[in-house]
């Protein structure tokens, strides 16, 4: 089995920052990729950002590109994710998630451990 403990979230006015942190524990994996998704109320869970792990290639939503960082530190297995520029529309629950198998990175069904999730709200 594989933990995932998220935190760093909270409230902050818009054009401010937060840095969400993931730790991880567990099994391990050859390869593997982890995400960051998000849920805000009456929608539906999206994708935020992901990272291959080995390689620190990372992927992101358009709407967050230039705004937000993912990035890992294998030593410490945990995941970040820098937040800047933060809008009213960024608030949400926002999860991390691991995924085996590293395909279609953008899909929450293809990850499969997740964190309990951490608010993010930003005030306009």
């Amino acid at each position: 089995q594989v933990q995932l403990v998220e935190s760093g979230g909270g409230l902050v006015q818009a054009g401010g920052s937060l840095r969400l942190s993931c730790a991880a524990s567990g099994r391990t994996f050859s390869s593997y990729a982890m995400g960051w998704f998000r849920q805000a109320p009456g929608k539906e869970r999206e994708f935020v950002a992901a990272i291959i792990w080995s390689d620190s290639t990372t992927y992101y939503t358009d709407s967050v590109k230039g705004r937000f960082t993912i990035s890992r530190d294998a030593a410490k297995n945990t995941l970040y994710l820098q937040m800047n520029s933060l809008k009213p529309e960024d608030t949400a629950v926002y999860y991390c998630a691991l995924d085996p198998s590293c395909e279609r990175l953008n899909r929450p069904w293809e990850y499969d451990y997740w964190g309990q999730g951490t608010q993010v709200t930003v005030s306009s």
